[in-house]
């Protein structure tokens, strides 16, 4: 049997979700910043077992509630493998001096007092340029962490300034899958659907960068002398050079001429492994412990740094801590709780938790207030039981399309409101596959960037804000 007549209760469908929420505020608490070694993967699986005793109880299959844990599953696969190759990528990135020259550039170039905005800046024309908020994050995102370590800022600073304008960048993008999805799901021409949430986005992206702004003036910079210091460092180490410029430079631009990212990442992966081979000798005979450069020494130190932890010593110890990656292996733990949170979102689908929370969210619309605001909720609250931003996206668009043509709203209403509350707060949500990603490449936990991540988070109040003043809703 696959499911009942009766839909489950309401009751029933959110009771996994708050046993959830809740034991994972317990298990934050304790556990801190560990907590993404593996007890969130724990919890995320108590979930899925609670979902699945409810779907017994209504004579829902097992084999029904495997399958939808591996349709799930599939969906996943690309996030997987992109996972896995951003490690091999960072990690010959880092071998072949890729990452140490963007380090130094950054340190000589930028100015301190500016460096948050400038962040915002270069992450969102990337990110615009890319249509891929992933890709910013696993080139210049990595990179911006660098030199906010190297100035003694905060990197849950830097990382809510990158995943800022990384995903302004995202959502404007006509190359991005999100802006395409929101688009093809509510109906609404593509162009026409970006130019709309210029009108929420603009506002949103004007007050993230006051407060970072603001916020570079206010807080402590290390002095000029410490730079100088670790500028003085990296070229010691390091063969640096404008010509490494290339791999990123190629990458971004095979990711603008549609170039799947997977395969951009493999490319990107192995030309820094031959960079290295050129650029680095030095380094490929000192992560193989080796006294000549031949085929074996060079195969050991690419395929170490793209699959194990690689650690580069310096005379400086911020850039001991700098010049480490984990490779494809420090990506597993990542892998992990984007599986356990398939597991959960396959099971809340399959036994109808996800149709029941969306049904009932939709009864309560009584002005185009509450139906925006409604509808975001539904995004969130997908975010937050699937654990996928594409699904925040389908579900409600196809549930709430309906809707908004009986209030005799165009399209690109809802299409704005899915990318202002689906897209941008699927990184804000540590088991959700964005922010498992955001978290494992920038080194940085969701909870610590949470705060900082201040146009994710101030996008689904405009929206509210612009339908509750009923500004700029455009009708049929």
């Amino acid at each position: 049997m696959i499911q009942t007549k009766n839909s489950i209760p309401l009751s029933l469908a959110i009771l996994p979700l708050v046993i959830l929420v809740f034991l994972l505020s317990i298990n934050v608490f304790i556990y801190k910043d560990n907590a993404l070694e593996g007890s969130n993967q724990l919890i995320l699986l108590v979930g899925a077992a609670i979902a699945s005793i409810i779907g017994f109880k209504q004579k829902i299959s097992y084999l029904f509630m495997l399958n939808k844990i591996g349709d799930n599953l599939k969906s996943s696969t690309g996030a997987i493998l992109i996972l896995l190759f951003v490690g091999a990528l960072a990690g010959t990135w880092l071998i072949s001096g890729i990452i140490p020259a963007m380090i130094y550039y950054g340190l000589k170039i930028i100015n301190p007092s500016i460096f948050l905005p400038s962040c915002i800046l270069i992450s969102a024309i990337v990110s615009i340029s890319t249509g891929s908020s992933w890709s910013t994050s696993a080139t210049i995102g990595i990179a911006m962490i660098g030199i906010g370590k190297a100035l003694g800022i905060n990197p849950a600073i830097v990382a809510g300034a990158v995943i800022s304008g990384s995903y302004f960048g995202d959502k404007l993008s006509p190359l991005s899958d999100t802006t395409n999805l929101a688009a093809a799901m509510s109906g609404s021409n593509l162009f026409d659907h970006i130019k709309y949430m210029l009108y929420t986005t603009i506002p949103s992206i004007i007050i993230t960068v006051i407060f970072f702004f603001i916020l570079g003036f206010t807080i402590e910079i290390s002095d000029s002398k410490e730079s100088s210091e670790i500028i003085k460092n990296i070229e010691q180490t390091f063969n640096i050079n404008y010509l490494l410029f290339i791999v990123p430079i190629s990458i971004i631009y095979l990711i603008i001429k549609k170039t799947p990212p997977l395969i951009s990442l493999i490319i990107g992966s192995f030309l820094g492994g031959l960079f290295a081979l050129i650029f680095q000798p030095s380094i490929i005979l000192e992560i193989s412990n080796s006294t000549e450069l031949n085929f074996k020494s060079a195969y050991i130190a690419i395929i170490n740094s793209m699959t194990v932890f690689t650690e580069i010593r310096t005379e400086n110890e911020i850039l001991n801590n700098l010049f480490q990656s984990g490779g494809m292996k420090g990506m597993l733990g990542t892998i992990w709780l984007i599986i356990c949170a398939m597991v959960f979102g396959g099971i809340m689908e399959a036994i109808g938790a996800l149709k029941i929370i969306t049904e009932n969210l939709l009864k309560m619309v009584r002005s185009n207030f509450g139906l925006v605001f409604n509808t975001g909720l539904s995004c969130i609250t997908i975010n937050l039981t699937a654990s996928d931003q594409y699904l925040s996206i389908i579900i409600p668009g196809k549930m709430f399309s309906e809707a908004y043509k009986k209030k005799n709203l165009a399209p690109v209403n809802l299409s704005r409101t899915l990318e202002d509350t689906g897209t941008v707060t699927s990184v804000l949500i540590p088991w959700n596959t964005c922010g498992a990603y955001q978290s494992s490449v920038l080194g940085v936990s969701a909870f610590d960037y949470f705060f900082f991540s201040v146009f994710n988070w101030i996008s689904p109040i405009m929206t509210l804000i612009f339908s509750y003043f009923n500004l700029k809703i455009k009708k049929k």
